[in-house]
């Protein structure tokens, strides 16, 4: 078991320090975080532009340098070569905790293989604050992060994630947020959701309610801004009925209007109802007319 003692340990190398950022309020910047920038020999970030008008606001000359993901890998190893001569690096985000949904995983890593301590400084970031303000449970949650783009990848992963009781976080863009919702109701069915953006900013936005709920109001208010989706993890008593092929007993014409029920239109009710059985959609279709 490797440990590391972060302040109680005389090292010759430098530090890696993660350094959380706002995410659109600068007043969330912490005093801990400004002097960290301040002291360390460089900083590594994401995207040099927006982090230079960050330092610029709190009078931080520090050198800058570029940490992305299509350069991470011999920057990477530059930077740990720089630790191992004794300079401290911090890295951060665009926005929020660095190596969340963005580069940084691996700088870690490699890091932590040289014996370098990695110290987190801890801010604001977007999926925990969403979480806390959604109105689901909190006692028990999963961070998905984005989901796949094409549609089987992203039908795999909701399938995957179906069974999970925990309430479960995504980031979404604007332009993909509608299809997205699309997927989960044919996926998952009708749950409980939160659909939150421009958190810490002038036009900060929750809107509770459920997936169904969430398109209807996508489809009158133009998507704007980058979005955290709160969704609730599956109940017990649905899980229990998954499991035991709650919709045997049923007709297939039951069993659509079962999902017309929970708030799916006629289509993803056949869909979901195909899903279910096995089946294609053209078969249930043709047996409901």
């Amino acid at each position: 078991m490797d440990v590391q003692q972060s302040y109680r340990q005389e090292k010759e190398q430098g530090s890696l320090y993660l350094v959380g950022t706002p995410i659109g309020n600068l007043e969330d910047m912490t005093f801990r975080a400004v002097r960290i920038l301040k002291e360390a020999a460089l900083i590594a970030a994401e995207d040099t532009r927006q982090t230079r008008k960050l330092l610029t606001h709190f009078d931080i000359q520090t050198r800058l340098v570029s940490y992305h993901e299509h350069n991470k890998e011999a920057s990477g190893k530059e930077l740990v070569r720089l630790m191992l001569e004794g300079q401290s690096v911090a890295l951060v985000s665009d926005a929020g905790l660095p190596a969340i949904s963005d580069p940084g995983y691996e700088l870690v890593k490699a890091a932590v293989e040289e014996g370098i301590a990695v110290i987190p400084i801890p801010g604001a970031n977007a999926a925990l604050s969403a979480l806390i303000v959604s109105g689901l449970p909190t006692e028990r949650f999963l961070f998905a992060g984005f989901l796949p783009r094409d549609r089987k990848s992203m039908h795999e992963e909701l399938s995957r994630l179906q069974s999970v009781e925990a309430t479960l976080l995504f980031y979404e863009s604007p332009h993909r947020i509608s299809k997205t919702i699309d997927h989960m109701l044919e996926v998952w069915g009708n749950r409980q959701a939160a659909l939150v953006r421009e958190l810490t900013k002038r036009y900060e936005e929750v809107a509770r309610g459920t997936l169904a709920e969430a398109q209807v109001f996508l489809q009158q208010n133009e998507p704007l801004g980058e979005y955290c989706l709160v969704v609730a993890g599956v109940s017990k008593e649905e899980r229990a009925l998954a499991e035991a092929g709650w919709w045997s007993e049923f007709t297939p014409e039951q069993h659509v209007l079962h999902y017309i029920g929970q708030g799916l239109d006629k289509k993803e009710a056949i869909k979901k109802t195909a899903a279910d059985r096995g089946v294609p959609k053209r078969e249930v279709y043709n047996l409901l007319v």
